[in-house]
């Protein structure tokens, strides 16, 4: 982004003056979604001069967009499913992601994989991964990150002493990269908007308008309001994930696309429980556990399991727990248990049903298909090649249309907060000086913000007490939670502690000992009184409660009978027949 387009803010006001827009005048697009999916269709769409309306039922990155590995990954485990297009494509989108279009959210990450097979074993995953170093060059980029390695199991413990040295002969390491998922989505959302697209979440698609056959347009219920409205588009774009068959049948479509949802389980534990300088790939009967760095803490992952229940708040079982503890201890000299683990989350993965009942071997690759004129649907997938996605969405898009549609740019366009990065990050120090912060609060602004870290420090410099760490979190500045409801779209309690920061599983107390300071920085831009922020802890309080409870059930079914206990601060709307 430009200094002088600057970049567009989503907070309260925006919201509205977006929806009183989409309701207004017919768009080119309107896009159902506002995961990673339906966030990079609205960047596309808008970057190629179109018209585009964008909704989410919940909060931006609510569903698999803020649970997944937090990974930007060719995937090394469809090398051996001889998937290489799949890999090659990934690869050259890790490479535009850590090099052009978001530095400041995508960073390097190593990974040890430890060898347990004599002979075999080190050529066989050797080759592999001079593959996956090949694969990882693109026209006009390098991979972006170091090549593999061959060490030595003496080597390898200098680099992770917390290894078992009897669970393993030697090592490769190798490097990928990894992104906050949630933040992401949202700064893929803001570049849309200020590239003119109308975004607004809490608005839920409740219908559809219809001349004949053709879909024009969705009616929508505020869920924050209570209104309804009509979106009046030449196209609707359907990128819900795991929602996909669900819209299909609102729309009475003839069933082109199937997805199946897949849980995948994370633990978060703290920095110092594992004693390592590199993050750990292993192998599991079904699939990979990834023990990943993620600032003071380790998130490992995942599981690979079918889900039919409640997609919304997908359920992590004591089984699910158990099976990620097992696996990881298998090679750890000091091994975790479930006291050392401060957060736990479930995701789902939206895969493209094939003939296997087994989800591991689901497809990861998408689909774009008309299942009735002026609707276009996009699934499957994955989170790294989220653009590829929307690019091929977009191009369905504009076949619909009558007119001509410029080629898609996103492969130039810097997401918001990327132009200037490095040299602010060169500045750091003096930065510090001037703001007053220390160093390390400035690096992990930039991380967090890049070159939007001056809209940060202007909160700062307004209310000086906004420099402060909230209290019991202390990773986060206070002006995080003002500057997550005035520039970040959030809305209620469970976005911030949740989504825009990651306090619900980065503290042991999950979030319960910030809520209320929290929600008291949040009352103002919102306009809440004492009853909303009292009301607003309750909930969160309430859904803690419930997550921990059903972490320690023993089914998918028990787990998700008592998640569902806890209500939804905003009531989801019934969809209305068509």
């Amino acid at each position: 982004m430009t200094a002088r387009m600057g970049t567009a803010r989503l907070g309260p006001a925006e919201r509205s003056a977006a929806l009183e827009q989409m309701g207004s005048a017919e768009l080119d697009v309107v896009v159902i979604g506002g995961g990673i999916v339906g966030a990079g269709v609205a960047l596309d769409a808008a970057t190629r001069g179109l018209s585009v309306g964008l909704l989410e039922a919940r909060d931006f990155a609510s569903g698999t967009s803020s649970r997944s590995s937090k990974l930007i990954h060719g995937g090394l485990r469809y090398l051996e499913q001889l998937n290489f297009d799949l890999v090659r494509e990934a690869l050259q989108e890790r490479a535009l992601l850590l090099q052009r279009i978001a530095p400041h959210l995508v960073r390097p990450v190593p990974f040890l994989f430890p060898l347990t097979h004599l002979g075999w074993e080190r050529p066989y995953v050797g080759a592999g991964l001079v593959m996956y170093d090949s694969l990882g060059f693109s026209f006009g980029f390098t991979r972006g990150v170091p090549g593999h390695r061959h060490l030595s199991r003496r080597r390898a413990l200098r680099l992770a002493p917390a290894l078992r040295r009897t669970a393993f002969s030697g090592a490769v390491q190798y490097w990928d990269a990894q992104v906050d998922d949630a933040r992401y989505v949202m700064t893929v959302l803001r570049t849309a908007a200020t590239y003119g697209a109308q975004v607004a979440s809490r608005a839920q698609v409740v219908g559809f308008l219809r001349e004949g056959e053709r879909v024009t347009g969705v009616r929508v219920r505020d869920l924050e309001a209570g209104a309804e409205l009509e979106v009046r588009a030449r196209q609707v774009v359907n990128a819900t994930g795991v929602w996909t068959d669900d819209i299909q049948e609102l729309v009475g479509g003839r069933g082109q696309i199937h997805v199946r949802a897949s849980k995948g389980v994370h633990l978060v534990v703290p920095r110092d429980r594992i004693h390592s300088l590199t993050g750990i790939i292993l192998r599991t009967e079904k699939s990979v556990l990834f023990v990943i760095p993620w600032g003071r803490h380790w998130i490992i992952g995942t599981t690979d399991t079918r889900w039919d229940l409640d997609r919304a708040h997908p359920a992590a079982s004591r089984a699910d727990i158990d099976y990620v503890l097992e696996h990881v201890n298998a090679v750890l000299s000091v091994p975790l248990t479930r006291d050392d683990v401060e957060g736990v989350y479930a995701g789902l993965r939206p895969l493209l049903s094939g003939e296997s009942e087994e989800t591991s071997k689901l497809s990861r690759e998408h689909v774009v298909a008309h299942p009735v004129p002026g609707l276009v649907m996009i699934a499957g997938g994955k989170y790294t090649t989220y653009r590829v996605m929307a690019r091929d969405a977009v191009d369905a898009v504009a076949h619909g249309l009558d007119q001509r549609v410029p080629p898609s740019c996103t492969d130039r366009v810097p997401l918001a907060g990327a132009e200037g990065y490095q040299a602010l990050w060169n500045s750091r120090h003096r930065m510090a000086q001037s703001s007053g912060l220390h160093v390390a609060r400035i690096e992990h602004l930039l991380q967090r913000y890049g070159s939007m870290i001056d809209e940060v420090l202007v909160l700062i410099e307004r209310d000086p007490s906004l420099a402060r760490p909230l209290t019991g979190a202390d990773d986060h500045l206070r002006a995080e939670i003002v500057y997550a409801v005035t520039h970040e779209g959030a809305r209620h309690l469970n976005d911030v502690l949740t989504r825009r920061t990651h306090v619900s599983i980065e503290t042991f107390h999950r979030g319960l000992a910030v809520a209320e300071e929290a929600a008291e920085l949040m009352a103002g831009p919102l306009g809440w009184d004492g009853e909303q922020i009292k009301r607003e802890v309750e909930y969160y309080t309430k859904r803690v409660e419930a997550e921990r409870l059903s972490q320690e059930q023993d089914t998918d079914h028990e787990a998700d009978a008592i998640r569902l206990g806890a209500p939804e601060i905003v009531p989801v709307a019934t969809p209305d027949p068509v």
